[in-house]
């Protein structure tokens, strides 16, 4: 038989899956003809289908030392180079390939998923469209150029592309999972859902459509239904820590504690949460007589002043604590009892026997809504700062002071929901009796040198060089108004009157259809009756400022929480 014939023959066996038999004919062809690349070519996919990737390589770039003008060649070892995460090489081959077959439109989708993987997205777009030039009937190239305008937030771009996709295949379940996601940014929750059903409907084990689904239940407040969907993600694939994750947050979010804890510890399968692989082993619970524990922060300023409450119960149990925390609280954290050590998560790591993240404690005490250890102040103000805000502040005693926070980091997932506008504060200049102060810190803190018409506010934001700085400043006030943000926290840490502002779905730590928070008892809790609606907040923060705060507090007859 003619070697192109055996050759034929054994891509007929490959496509058909059997591999034994094609690598048969293509060492008998290698037997005869030792410069095959063609049959070199072979071997190396079939090495490849194996997950032999090293020897996949090696074969193929050994056809190309025969054949150096064979663009499929160069198409597959740079498809097994992406494979092996060697991104370079694989564009390296892409280009060499389609400068022999400059036509080809599945090497420029191959160079588009690769310079997308390499977050270079305008390139990647470029190299779909050049790919589309050639094939309009692929709908894996629609649906990645859909994608590759979805990370770019161009979503109403990427939405014409998934339905051209789905055009091309209307049982295409990636597509109408990409068209939820599209919808679900947008927040037209209802339109995503609908999708994810669509989805569900081609493929019904399709976890991660199950988990988002989950999420747009839980943004529309229908907790119970959102539940559903993580435990069928779960059902399907039980190692899958974003559905685990999710579940943990409903759970918190619904006061299941026991349940939430235990789940809360599949974030470190998450890409955006770092467990550092201390040699020493992490704490869950025993003996700690005689040891040194190593308490570190996670997460935001928020989270590590919320947990760090835990930190003397830890103390109680006969351990010397070290407590790793963010450079800005460091100062504060030092007068807080039961604390041997303050170290800067910058600096290297003292010695210790044993370490726990600080949001793990709450696990490890296996805390319920009983047992939060809520007593307050566990942080105070450093008192000669608070004497110096105090006389500056000595003009202003008549009057009630109140301190405002409205926004947060804006790298913050959710912070287009839990920020709002200094001018969302607009109805409180209208009460009388009140100076306001500025607590707001980061990028918009500018923002405090334009108030609303009428408001008079104080801005020393920029004498606020860290968390003891804002405490004792905090110290001297008498109200605290802020978004869901860190001066939250730190407010009702010190035991200071705080009304929290929150988004129709709040952070899980503010649970559901409470007015009250059981981590904070000096703290009040303002929640949007439907998403997005700041001003009916605002209405209800105003009347109750005009009615029970200026007019009973100053005579003594109400508190403030």
């Amino acid at each position: 038989m003619h070697i192109n014939n055996k050759i034929r023959q054994a891509i007929k066996f490959y496509e058909m899956r059997d591999f034994d038999k094609a690598e048969v004919i293509c060492r008998k062809i290698l037997k005869k003809k030792t410069d095959s690349a063609d049959a070199l070519h072979l071997l190396g996919l079939i090495y490849s289908q194996r997950g032999q990737l090293e020897l996949a390589i090696d074969t193929i770039n050994n056809a190309l030392k025969f054949d150096k003008k064979f663009p499929e060649a160069y198409n597959n070892l740079g498809n097994i180079c992406q494979e092996t995460k060697r991104l370079d090489e694989a564009i390296a081959c892409y280009h060499k390939a389609l400068r022999l077959d400059p036509r080809s439109a599945e090497t420029y989708y191959n160079l588009g998923v690769c310079l997308q993987d390499k977050r270079q997205l305008d390139e990647a777009i470029d190299c779909y469209h050049k790919a589309l030039h050639y094939n309009l009937n692929s709908f894996g190239l629609f649906n990645n150029l859909g994608l590759a305008l979805y990370d770019k937030g161009m979503f109403d771009d990427a939405i014409v592309y998934y339905q051209n996709a789905i055009r091309l295949n209307p049982s295409f379940a990636e597509a109408y999972y990409n068209l939820g996601k599209v919808y679900q940014d947008k927040e037209q929750l209802d339109v995503a859902i609908s999708y994810y059903q669509k989805a569900l409907q081609c493929n019904p084990e399709y976890a991660d459509v199950w988990n988002n689904l989950g999420l747009a239940f839980k943004e529309k407040g229908q907790i119970d239904e959102a539940m559903q969907c993580f435990d069928k993600a779960l059902q399907i694939s039980p190692e899958f820590a974003s559905a685990h994750w999710n579940s943990a947050l409903a759970f918190l979010l619904t006061s299941n504690f026991m349940r939430g804890w235990e789940e809360y510890e599949w974030r470190w399968e998450l890409e955006d949460f770092h467990l550092h692989p201390f040699p020493q082993p992490r704490w869950d619970g025993y003996d700690l007589r005689g040891r040194t524990i190593f308490l570190h922060a996670e997460q935001g300023f928020g989270d590590t002043i919320q947990f760090i409450r835990y930190v003397p119960l830890v103390a109680e149990m006969g351990a010397k604590t070290i407590v790793q925390t963010q450079e800005a609280l460091i100062s504060l954290a030092r007068n807080i009892p039961g604390i041997n050590q303050v170290v800067s998560s910058e600096v290297p790591v003292p010695l210790f026997d044993v370490h726990c993240p600080l949001l793990s404690l709450p696990c490890v005490f296996r805390t319920t809504m009983e047992t939060i250890p809520s007593a307050v102040p566990y942080i105070t103000a450093d008192a000669r700062l608070a004497e110096r805000w105090k006389k500056r502040m000595h003009s202003d005693i008549e009057e009630i002071k109140l301190g405002l926070v409205w926004a947060g980091k804006p790298t913050h997932k959710r912070d287009r929901y839990r920020s709002c506008s200094l001018s969302v504060y607009a109805p409180l200049a209208e009460i009388k009796d009140i100076s306001f102060y500025s607590l707001q810190k980061g990028e918009r803190a500018q923002d405090g040198q334009y108030p609303p018409p009428g408001m008079k506010l104080i801005d020393w934001s920029d004498e606020l060089h860290d968390f003891s700085d804002t405490a004792a400043l905090i110290a001297n006030l008498d109200l605290i108004l802020s978004v869901d943000t860190s001066v939250a926290h730190l407010a009702g840490a010190m035991g200071k009157p705080v009304w929290t502002l929150l988004p129709f779905m709040p952070d899980w730590r503010w649970m559901l259809d409470r007015e009250d928070s059981p981590w904070y008892p000096t703290m009040r809790l303002f929640r949007q009756p439907a998403p997005g609606d700041w001003e009916s907040v605002m209405e209800r923060v105003s009347e109750e400022l005009t009615k029970v705060v200026v007019k009973q507090y100053k005579a003594g007859k109400v508190r403030l929480y």
